[in-house]
């Protein structure tokens, strides 16, 4: 546990039994009134967790959040619907808030609905008034096939941000990502925390692609109670920021059988969408992360994805303005040396690979964030259900 926590923030984690081990069950929720702000997926499939949460969303005034792990409860129709709303009217009760003041998410195997006698025997046994919130625990229960739990927490001024995820695989993020709960006690405006956060989402966890898909179950919101005081705005979203690039790279290193992360720096765009466009072009290439798992310094793989973008603004990309760097390495163009390939490989030998591109046609950048592609991924998506 982390030696600093935000203020005024009680919850509870539980086995309901969806899990062979370990707790499938968190709520955290403010003591006092928060100002919130949210994302979602937007996959057409998204679950009855991200309609009831979307909606209630535009208010900003959510105080917490409650998951189940191990079931999305996604495409389980009127069933799924009625018991979304019943899983989140119940802990609000235990909680004493209002069920609109709660994100709910599911996340886990799509297509099976919660098992409620079990769920609801699990929820009456919940502690009521519940206890002060342990982060940690919370973090640990909501995961699927994470390996280890992911918290970060840092400070702005008087106040704490304590930022939980989970998620390792079905990650292409496309305006949330995954589940990711940011919980602090910096006084924060609900508008200014909703332009924030879409700021913060967008260079984090929309930066990040595991296997370039998108979850029907993504969900990301942070909840402020203000029982620190006001911060130093521009001092808060660079905290937001550390926390979730902290995350981010984390899940990143954490992917489905992953055994490196993979950061693509691109330089050089016409825009920051360009960029972005750009790296996840590399960062999603089979090939790139293959190459990358066996240390094989070949840039082919990397041009190849570069040459594939196919937007009007692409056009102006041609071999003749295009430089890719492995680590400090510069393959392209003119890296056939063996001393020079010799290096790239020793760099993508390590834990943490680097691929930098420079467009050469402006000053825009972005960087993005992901893992190579291995036997392990192939395995534990083969046997996913079975």
């Amino acid at each position: 546990m982390p030696s600093v926590a935000p203020r005024g923030f009680v919850g509870v984690t539980a086995r309901l039994g969806l899990k062979d081990d370990g707790d499938d069950f968190a709520a955290v929720v403010s003591e006092v009134p928060c100002a919130s702000a949210a994302v979602f997926t937007r996959s057409r499939f998204a679950g009855p967790s991200v309609l009831l949460s979307r909606a209630d969303a535009p208010a900003g005034s959510s105080r917490g959040m409650v998951v189940i792990s191990k079931n999305a409860n996604v495409a389980t129709g009127a069933a799924g619907e009625r018991d979304a709303v019943e899983v989140r009217s119940t802990v609000a009760a235990a909680a004493g808030v209002a069920a609109e003041e709660l994100v709910i998410a599911s996340t886990g195997v799509i297509g099976r609905p919660y098992p409620m006698d079990v769920v609801r025997t699990g929820l009456a046994a919940l502690p009521r008034p519940f206890p002060a919130a342990d982060l940690g625990a919370a973090a640990a229960a909501i995961m699927t096939t994470d390996t280890h739990a992911k918290q970060c927490t840092v400070r702005v001024g008087d106040a704490v941000i304590t930022g939980i995820a989970k998620g390792v695989g079905m990650i292409e993020p496309n305006m949330a990502t995954l589940l990711t709960f940011f919980f602090t006690d910096a006084e924060v405006p609900a508008a200014e925390l909703d332009t924030v956060f879409r700021r913060v989402v967008d260079r984090t966890f929309n930066a990040l692609s595991i296997d370039t898909d998108t979850s029907t179950s993504d969900t990301a919101a942070v909840f402020a109670n203000g029982l620190a005081g006001a911060v130093d705005p521009e001092a808060f979203e660079q905290a937001l920021y550390r926390c979730a690039l902290t995350l981010v790279r984390d899940i990143a290193s954490d992917g489905e059988g992953a055994s490196k992360l993979i950061e693509v720096r691109v330089t050089g765009a016409l825009d920051a969408a360009q960029a972005k466009r750009a790296g996840k072009a590399v960062v999603n290439s089979p090939l790139v992360k293959t190459a990358v798992h066996g240390a094989d310094p070949n840039w082919g793989r990397v041009v190849m994805a570069i040459g594939k973008l196919d937007s009007p603004a692409d056009d102006r990309i041609t071999p003749d303005t295009v430089t890719v760097r492995f680590g400090d390495v510069t393959l392209y163009p003119g890296g056939s040396a063996q001393e020079l390939l010799d290096a790239a490989a020793a760099h993508l030998s390590g834990a943490e690979v680097v691929i930098h591109v420079d467009l050469g046609l402006g000053e825009a950048e972005f960087t993005v964030y992901g893992c190579d592609l291995t036997e392990g991924y192939v395995k534990i998506n083969a046997d996913y259900t079975t």
